[in-house]
C-alpha cells in the first residue's frame, strides 16, 4: 500500500493511506443504464473518474456519491474507509452525518406545518416560544431564522462543543440572548435550527424525529434519514487538511470549538441521543438524492405527493433578487426559506447552476437538486478540512458533473 504523493502528506494533517489502486475500495449500489438517464457510459466514467481524483487527494477516508437523472440513479457508489481506524470499508448503504445539510429537512418540516395550516412565516416566534422574546427578540419571525436574518448567528456566551449534548441548555441561552441585528443576514451555523426544532415540536406535540417518520421518512421508504439514532454502522468523520486558526476561531464563534474539537464531540455516541436540527440527520448518499428528486418533482415521489407543489416552491422563493454579502462567512450567499441557492456563475453547487437548490454540510458535503439539469445529488464526506489538495479535485468534480449533465439543446428544464 502506497503513501499519498509527498505534496499531500505536506498539505494534510493526517488521513489513510490512498493504496495504489483503488478498486478494492470501491462498492457500488444499483445504477440505472446510463442511457436511462440520458447520459453515455463514457460521461458517467468521467464524473466517477474526477471522484476518484477527489479521493487520491487523501483528505476524506470516505466519499459517497449518488446522482439521480431525470428520477434514475446514474451513479451510486462510495469510495474508502468508513472507518479508518478499523479499515471498515464504506457502502453506499453507509449512513453518514449530513451537518449543515440537515438544515433543509428541518426547514421543510416547517413548511409542511405552513402546508396544513398550523403556521405562517411570517408569525412571531414568540407565539409558539413565548420565552424567546427576551431582550428584544420579541418581532423576531420563523421567516427571519429561515434566512439567517434572526440575530443569533451563534451562542450568546461562551460555550464548548460538548454543549450540543444538552439542547435544552442551548434553547434557554438563545431565549435569553440579545439580538445581533435583526434583518442582517449571517449564517447561523446551528442556533436557529434549535430554535426552529422548538417550533416544531410546540405545534406538533412530538419530537421533531416523530414528525419527520411521519412526513417524509416512512412515506419515502427511507432507512435511516433521522436525526441521531444511527448505530455503529455510521460512518466516522476525521479531522483532515491544513490546521487554520481563522477556521477554527470561526468554528469556536459558531459552535464553540475547532475542527478537531467539533469531530470529537460528533463521533460520540452521545451525539447519536438528540436531535440537532440544524446539524444531525444521518443519511445514505442515495436517501439524500431521493429527497431531493423528491423537491425537484414538486414534491411528489413514487405515487406519493409528499408536499403540495406550491409548497416547495415557497420553500425555494429566492429571501433576496440578488445574493447578500454574509456576515458570519464573509461572501456573498443567497439563501431561500431554508435553503441556499445556486448562482449564474461559480456558486456552491458548481459553475454555470443558478437555479440550483440545496445546502452544504460541515466542509465538504454537498445534497442539490439542479431543475436545468434534471438532477438531484449528494456528495457525502468524512473527511473535515477546508484548505488542503482536494480544492482543485473537488471543484473539478463539480465541473464535470454539471457538464456532462447539461441538458441536450431542446430539451425542457424541470420546473419546480
Amino acid at each position: 500500500m502506497a503513501l499519498r504523493p509527498r505534496i499531500n502528506r505536506l498539505l494534510s494533517k493526517h488521513g489513510t493511506p490512498i493504496p495504489r489502486s483503488l478498486d478494492g475500495l470501491v462498492r457500488q449500489g444499483q445504477e440505472a443504464p446510463p442511457e436511462k438517464t440520458g447520459m453515455g457510459s463514457e460521461q458517467v466514467d468521467a464524473i466517477w473518474r474526477a471522484t476518484r481524483k477527489l479521493y487520491r487527494g487523501g483528505m476524506s477516508p470516505a466519499i459517497s456519491l449518488c446522482l439521480r437523472r431525470h428520477g434514475e440513479i446514474m451513479l451510486d457508489r462510495s469510495i474508502g474507509y468508513a472507518d479508518p481506524e478499523s479499515q471498515r470499508i464504506m457502502t453506499p448503504d453507509t449512513p453518514v452525518c449530513l451537518f449543515s445539510a440537515s438544515k433543509v429537512v428541518a426547514a421543510m418540516m416547517v413548511h409542511h406545518l405552513v402546508e396544513t395550516g398550523q403556521l405562517d412565516l411570517d408569525d412571531p416566534v414568540t407565539r409558539y416560544l413565548p420565552k424567546y422574546g427576551q431582550n428584544g427578540k420579541g418581532r423576531t419571525t420563523i421567516r427571519h431564522l429561515l434566512t439567517h436574518q434572526a440575530g443569533i448567528p451563534r451562542p450568546p456566551a461562551q460555550v464548548e462543543p460538548d454543549i450540543l449534548y444538552r439542547p435544552q441548555e442551548i434553547i434557554d441561552l438563545l431565549c435569553e440572548a440579545k439580538p445581533s441585528g435583526l434583518n442582517t443576514q449571517a449564517y447561523h451555523a446551528i442556533t436557529a435550527g434549535f430554535i426552529l426544532g422548538a417550533i416544531i415540536e410546540a405545534v406538533t406535540g412530538e419530537d421533531l424525529n416523530a414528525t419527520l417518520d411521519r412526513v417524509i421518512r416512512q412515506p419515502m421508504g427511507m432507512k435511516y434519514f433521522t436525526f441521531g439514532q444511527t448505530g455503529a454502522e455510521r460512518a466516522r468523520d476525521v479531522s483532515t487538511g491544513v490546521p487554520m486558526k481563522l477556521v477554527d476561531l470561526f468554528l469556536t464563534y459558531a459552535v464553540g470549538g475547532s475542527i478537531d474539537e467539533v469531530v470529537e464531540v460528533t463521533n460520540d455516541d452521545r451525539f447519536q441521543d438528540i436531535i440537532v436540527p440544524a446539524g444531525n440527520l444521518y443519511a445514505t448518499a442515495e436517501e439524500a438524492s431521493r429527497f431531493f428528486q423528491m423537491l425537484l418533482n414538486g414534491g411528489h415521489y413514487n405515487g406519493q405527493q409528499i408536499f403540495k407543489p406550491e409548497t416547495v416552491a415557497r420553500a425555494l422563493q429566492p429571501a433576496y433578487h440578488r445574493p447578500r454579502f454574509d456576515r458570519s462567512l464573509f461572501i456573498p450567499l443567497n439563501f431561500s426559506s431554508g435553503f441556499m441557492l445556486g448562482n449564474r456563475g461559480m456558486g456552491m453547487f458548481g459553475p454555470g447552476a443558478p437555479r440550483a437548490f440545496g445546502h452544504l454540510g460541515f466542509i465538504s458535503i454537498y445534497c442539490w437538486a439542479d431543475p436545468q439539469r434534471a438532477l438531484s445529488g449528494a456528495l457525502l464526506t468524512t473527511g473535515k478540512g477546508v484548505i488542503g489538495p482536494h480544492l482543485p479535485s473537488l471543484f473539478g468534480l463539480q465541473h464535470t458533473i454539471n457538464r456532462h449533465t447539461r441538458l441536450r439543446e431542446g430539451s425542457s428544464p424541470v420546473t419546480v
